[in-house]
């Protein structure tokens, strides 16, 4: 069995469908989102819509959050505040009003056992939509901060780079980012898991698509902060 973790898509529509048509090519069974879908990218409905369409089990990220409500003051730099409100004011403006609603259902986390095997899954940590755990966080933090509920396999998203790592008997995974990634490679990514029995293994892929389309795409909208999101989709740095 062959299941699908893809998070951070922020708006960016040709990524996330450049996603999916790699996931149809791999005869994937089931794929689960793991949130950030609308907020800093060009094209927030098409995305949301077609993350709908795959009638999929889909959690709240960080961001969904701030879709629905607003950034608060301590949850990002105190001069980026006003900017990201601006940003967020941008994306629901673009959504309909069951767009909203449904960011405002979404759960915080799934517990998945297939074939034997346990996967927790969230988009930043068990406990928090906006705590960050960066790729080389200690062993001690990992299990700390990741390891609140027994599993086998932990998924995670937010920080937008993507890895695997085997920490206290466990794999930890990050999916990376479909539509913003901060690693340097301006490809989408998203993490596989093939189960077969008690046994899997797991893989990050790496997508390419049109990334100038989508800088292009900003180039004519009046989104509030689009030469920092444009720097960002070809650096694929902040």
């Amino acid at each position: 069995m062959k299941i699908v973790f893809l998070a951070d898509i922020h708006g960016n529509a040709n990524a996330l469908e450049a996603v999916l048509k790699d996931i149809e090519k791999r005869n994937i069974d089931k794929v689960f989102v793991l949130g950030d879908i609308c907020y800093r990218g060009p094209k927030p409905q098409r995305s949301l819509d077609l993350v709908r369409e795959l009638k999929t089990e889909v959690i709240k990220g960080n961001a969904d959050e701030w879709v629905v409500r607003g950034v608060q003051p301590g949850e990002v730099p105190a001069q980026a505040l006003e900017m990201m409100n601006k940003e967020r004011d941008w994306t629901i403006s673009k959504l309909d009003t069951e767009s909203l609603d449904y960011l405002q259902s979404l759960p915080s986390e799934l517990k998945i056992e297939t074939e034997g095997v346990r996967i927790h899954a969230y988009h930043a940590t068990p406990l928090n939509l906006f705590d960050i755990v960066p790729p080389d966080e200690s062993e001690e933090s990992l299990i700390e901060s990741q390891m609140v509920q027994e599993a086998d396999i932990y998924v995670y998203a937010h920080i937008h780079k993507p890895f695997i790592r085997y920490t206290n008997g466990k794999c930890i995974i990050n999916t990376g980012s479909v539509g913003l990634p901060f690693d340097g490679l301006n490809k989408t990514s998203y993490a596989m898991v093939e189960l077969d029995g008690n046994n899997y293994q797991t893989a990050i892929i790496r997508v390419e698509y049109d990334v100038e389309k989508v800088m292009d795409q900003f180039s004519v909208i009046d989104y509030p902060n689009k030469e920092s999101m444009i720097r960002i989709l070809k650096n694929a740095k902040v």
